[in-house]
């Protein structure tokens, strides 16, 4: 789903990505950790398409995205790291108005079913400005699940997530890598990603010092990552 060779990302002098290479296949979620400055966000944005590499190749779905965005982006989902609701509409609305804005099947079968994927059905037609920033997290999260994104693109999804949140954001991440999609989770938290992770990558001053499997229990992967990962 993602095959990344080589990209480097400077703004004037400065480098920000230097030489990012790695693929992410169907059904597989990476988990992407580093320090602040580490070059995570720049990463992400540049899979979005929302930002072109300095050098370096980009394939998503097997097309190219540094040549081709408009024809990759209706592959992605992307929930950043504000949740871009309207707060005065409810859930319900608005998963029916994005749906609706992009051309897709806003029926009511669907968006229950996006709704309940991430555990807001019970409060489906409440205003969105009751909601906690976890539930509007997860509003945001339903959205790209409604649109059938097969890449997720996802920035500090576990911020501000109670337990209940949490789990709901797992079952739907490891649900999508079910169905055959792949995820990109930039995170703080790996405790919270550990398990709905498949790879776990370290970033340091733009280069990859880390990048693995996901096996075993958390501990020894902390163990070999050292500070680096801030779980």
């Amino acid at each position: 789903m993602i095959a990344a060779q080589d990209l480097r990302k400077t703004y004037g002098p400065t480098l920000v990505l230097d030489g990012v290479s790695f693929t992410l296949a169907p059904g597989q979620c990476l988990a992407l950790l580093g320090p602040n400055g580490a070059g995570k966000t720049t990463l992400l944005r540049l899979l979005a398409t929302l930002l072109r590499p300095t050098s370096g190749s980009l394939q998503v779905g097997g097309i190219d995205a540094v040549r081709e965005p408009d024809r990759v982006r209706p592959l992605l989902g992307v929930v950043a790291h504000g949740s871009y609701v309207y707060e005065d509409l409810t859930a319900r609305e608005n998963l029916r108005f994005w749906e609706t804005m992009r051309g897709g099947e806003a029926s009511p079968a669907r968006l229950a079913a996006a709704l309940g994927q991430v555990e807001l059905d019970a409060v489906a037609d409440e205003r969105v400005r009751t909601f906690s920033a976890g539930m509007k997290r997860r509003l945001g999260l339903a959205r790209v699940l409604l649109a059938q994104a097969r890449v997720l693109l996802l920035d500090e999804p576990f911020t501000g997530l109670d337990a209940t949140a949490a789990r709901a954001l797992r079952t739907a991440l490891t649900d999508h890598a079910a169905g055959g999609g792949a995820a990109v989770v930039v995170t703080h938290h790996l405790r919270e990603a550990w398990d709905a992770a498949t790879e776990v990558g370290v970033l340091q001053e733009g280069r990859w010092v880390l990048r693995e499997r996901r096996e075993g229990p958390l501990e020894a992967f902390l163990a070999r990552a050292g500070e680096l990962a801030d779980a």
